[in-house]
């Protein structure tokens, strides 16, 4: 019998948390922490393939990009290859801590990071409208020379430190580079870890030469798309709540720990989920479920091994959860 493959999406909390510096110290610990979850579906006997987020990783790739040139006059490298660096690296750190998290639990596989290239389609509107901010912030007149040097443009920063940031598009994945040989590897039963950080962004020109998009792909849309490709059977996101909530910090605040399809569409199009965090990730759910895929997850990654534990996405309910 062919084990459940499941593709399981670790949010950036799980490799770095907010109130943290970022040192390597801290992303070990985190990420090692978090792995140790998923020795339970290894248990379970599921094939895994783990994907990941980097946006505070890339955010500092791009700041030594800047450091490097005003500083030191170091040519600057481009969004895809900043996405590119950020995945080797973050892969790297994943599967030498999972290496050790199986020796510990005496598990034997197989442990593979691929640098995956995702195919956006250039005329997608998203390009014509860059919303996703990246790198760090500047001021008016730094903004005004960058984007009158550079051609980039810019977004004023409200939330936090005031100032404004780049902005790049934030296209929709089309397809996946590679996703038979992942799948493949995968169904062997390798771990494989790819698609990091939505992976790098890259389009089909009039010569059907790959070429690449300076622009940043939303992480759970491109692991949604891998897991249906690779004809996954369910599809975890792991964030940094336990379930999912309708009417969110509010009095009448309530725990969806069972959703359909049909329920989860309607909260969906109410605005009942933050753009941006949880809005998302249920889309990406949706959009898996639509292609086939049987089951969307979201929970926290401590509280993975819980069987009732986080909402659960389904075309249907079960009868006895009816």
């Amino acid at each position: 019998m062919e084990n459940k493959l499941a593709v399981v999406a670790l949010g950036g909390n799980a490799l770095l948390r907010g109130d943290q510096v970022g040192t390597i110290d801290e992303q070990e610990d985190n990420t090692t922490e978090t792995l140790e979850n998923l020795v339970f579906l290894l248990n379970e006997g599921y094939d895994l393939v783990i994907t990941h987020g980097n946006g505070p990783q890339v955010g500092n790739i791009l700041m030594r990009n800047d450091a490097g040139e005003q500083v030191y006059n170091i040519a600057r490298m481009p969004v895809d290859i900043c996405v590119a660096d950020s995945q080797g690296g973050i892969g790297y750190m994943i599967e030498r801590m999972l290496r050790n998290v199986l020796k510990k639990h005496g598990i034997v596989k197989n442990v593979v990071c691929l640098v995956t290239s995702v195919i956006v389609d250039i005329r997608d509107p998203a390009f014509s409208d860059p919303q996703k901010r990246i790198g760090k912030i500047y001021s008016r007149e730094e903004a005004d020379i960058l984007a009158a040097k550079k051609g980039w443009l810019f977004k004023e920063e409200v939330k936090n430190e005031r100032g404004f940031r780049r902005v790049v598009p934030s296209p929709k994945p089309k397809d996946i580079m590679n996703h038979r040989i992942i799948g493949d590897l995968a169904r062997k039963g390798n771990i494989v870890i790819a698609a990091g950080g939505g992976g790098v962004p890259v389009y089909i020109d009039e010569k059907n030469d790959v070429r690449p998009a300076e622009a940043v792909i939303d992480k759970d849309m491109a692991s949604s798309l891998l897991a249906s490709l690779i004809g996954a059977d369910e599809f975890y996101i792991l964030t940094d709540v336990p379930y999912v909530f309708i009417n969110y910090k509010k009095p009448d605040q309530q725990v969806k720990e069972f959703l359909n399809y049909a329920d989860a569409l309607r909260y969906l199009n109410e605005g009942q989920f933050a753009k941006g965090s949880m809005e998302p990730k249920i889309r990406a759910c949706l959009n898996f479920l639509e292609r086939g895929g049987k089951m969307g997850v979201i929970t926290e990654a401590f509280k993975l091994a819980d069987t009732r534990y986080g909402s659960k996405i389904t075309m249907e309910y079960e009868d006895d959860r009816r």
